[in-house]
């Protein structure tokens, strides 16, 4: 029986004297699987991702932080080292998380609203939750 590749079957392989021969490892990327939703495992991992809702402070909290505030404006040259945990709103999703900062104070600037470490990291006074250090044991 005759078939339509008899006249070539029994030919020997054709090598190029221009390119050289593809490694196994390449030739064997030609069939890995790919990903037909790209950015699918992105937005999957966006949406794990944990948020935080900013829980607002009682009276109480809020008077207890402002007294400590007035407390590191009056002490300012004695650079107490404290620690400020603080909220920070999510750029992408509803939310965000709490950060704790350590360091020496700056400055405050009550007109600015912004606590002003020294390391260069400025903090929104109304974003602060709690501030904590020696200097608040006495």
């Amino acid at each position: 029986m005759k078939t339509t590749y008899d006249d070539i079957i029994d030919l020997p392989h054709h090598v190029s004297k221009v390119h050289p021969q593809m490694s196994m490892y390449n030739r064997t990327a030609q069939f890995a699987p790919f990903a037909a939703l790209t950015g699918h495992e992105d937005a999957i991992r966006e949406t794990a991702r944990q948020t935080y809702e900013d829980k607002e402070l009682s009276e109480s909290e809020a008077e207890i932080l402002n007294r400590k505030l007035i407390y590191l404006i009056l002490k300012k040259e004695e650079k107490p080292t404290v620690s400020v945990t603080y909220f920070v709103e999510d750029g992408r999703k509803i939310g965000g998380n709490y950060r704790t900062a350590t360091g020496i104070i700056k400055r405050i600037d009550t007109d600015k609203g912004i606590l002003e470490m020294a390391a260069g990291l400025s903090i929104p006074i109304g974003s602060i939750k709690d501030i904590d250090g020696e200097c608040f044991e006495d």
